[in-house]
């Protein structure tokens, strides 16, 4: 049985509390430890406490890491990415530097579609090989575990090629895949003049596959002008929801378009973007005891000034989550330390609930609460060494990417 400790933690935020997701002035408890320690065997964590508490259990055949007094943290949990694409988008990034705006550039052509024109020309093993690249990006920025959407293919072979592709990457790097179906993510153009005959394609052919195949736990629509109607999205999630998978919603990005009331009447686990939801919206969210997923970096980057109201859905009493939005358009992020400077900065949110948001908040939002989001015993041994004297320095301090090392289910898996 392997072994190691890691001692010498300034901090050891361990984020330990109550086996649910954390609401309210729990987001600020972050359970920090002064001079902390672990103690883990087999890739999960046995013990936490002072260092004086750990160093009794170590033997002679046991591995120790010295954290060198810098802060210790669970591994982020990026719970929205789009992880799996071919090609990019630069030259959108540049048209909107040159004043156009996010939706004038999908009306001509770009946009989503033209990142599903690249993906459908690519081959799975081709995809693997980008996706690969990203996972790296990932973990060097403390990301251990993601939600990784399809949505690229719209149709149901590269669709499904999609999900494959990212069932691969589960196994074939260190990085945690949370997989979910996002084929309503919009309508491809081969449908532009009948949305209803692909909203049919994917509840009689794309659903049952993925679900037969077992290539997704999650089902998403895109609930927004442009993209899906209420009532589409609505058909979509019934016969995913019918099938055994677990719902998410695009809701309330571009406008109040319907998808987060739609989330809360459908029990969905969580409505994501919300930049438009007033409180109305947030009343909608908390009776459907949905979690709010917040994307700032993707309002960065697409230069919009509307964040979600972050400050009146913690006063709520929702469990707010924090993740990326990283895809080759809307946001070109795979940092989850940009989006807690952005959460601090332009959402009022402390680096506290943000990292609350970051970790054990997002874990619950993919069903793995048990599993990962704090440093706890018997769960798995997934943390961050990062170069600071106090976690408020993560937010602070912009633009670096301050892992020392990274660990998933005990290994280390990057280090600088």
């Amino acid at each position: 049985m392997r072994s190691f400790a890691i001692i010498n933690c300034s901090q050891l935020v361990t984020l330990a509390g109550p086996q649910r997701p954390r609401v309210g002035e729990e987001l600020r408890e972050l359970s920090i430890i002064e001079n902390g320690a672990m103690f883990i065997r087999d890739g999960r964590i046995e013990k936490v406490g002072k260092r004086e508490t750990i160093e009794p259990l170590l033997t002679a055949d046991c591995e120790v890491v010295d954290a060198g007094k810098r802060i210790v943290l669970p591994g982020f949990v990026d719970a929205h990415t789009h992880p799996v694409f071919a090609g990019n988008r630069a030259n959108e990034f540049e048209l909107r530097a040159s004043g156009a705006t996010y939706e004038q550039i999908a009306l001509a052509g770009g946009g989503i579609r033209s990142t599903v024109r690249n993906t459908r020309a690519a081959s799975e093993d081709e995809l693997v090989v980008a996706g690969k690249r990203y996972a790296k990006w990932f973990l060097r920025c403390g990301t251990t575990t993601v939600e990784a959407k399809s949505g690229y293919g719209l149709t149901v072979e590269d669709e499904l090629k999609m999900l494959r592709a990212i069932r691969r990457l589960g196994q074939e790097t260190s990085l945690r895949y949370v997989p979910t179906f996002l084929g309503a993510h919009v309508v491809p153009a081969e449908f532009k003049d009948s949305s209803s005959a692909y909203v049919d394609l994917i509840v009689e052919e794309m659903l049952p596959r993925v679900v037969a195949e077992n290539l997704a736990e999650f089902c998403d629509v895109f609930c927004e002008a442009g993209a899906f109607t209420v009532e589409e999205s609505r058909r979509i999630l019934t016969a995913a929801k019918e099938l055994g998978l677990k719902l998410r919603v695009h809701a309330d990005q571009l406008s109040i378009s319907g998808g987060s009331v739609l989330a809360a009447e459908l029990s969905a686990v969580t409505a994501d973007h919300l930049e438009q939801s007033s409180q109305s919206q947030i009343s909608n969210l908390k009776s459907g005891n949905v979690q709010p997923v917040l994307l700032p970096c993707s309002v960065l980057m697409i230069g919009s000034q509307k964040y979600a109201n972050a400050r009146a859905m913690i006063e709520a009493g929702l469990a707010v989550v924090i993740a990326t939005d990283f895809n080759p358009g809307s946001s070109s992020v795979p940092s989850m330390l940009l989006a807690l400077t952005l959460a601090s900065t332009q959402m009022k949110m402390t680096p506290a609930e943000s990292i609350s948001a970051a970790t054990i908040n997002a874990a619950y939002s993919l069903g793995r609460g048990n599993e990962i989001g704090s440093l706890e015993p018997g769960k798995r041994a997934d943390f961050v060494i990062h170069d600071c004297d106090d976690y408020r320095e993560l937010a602070y301090f912009a633009g670096l990417e301050h892992s020392q090392a990274v660990f998933a289910n005990g290994k280390k898996v990057f280090s600088r």
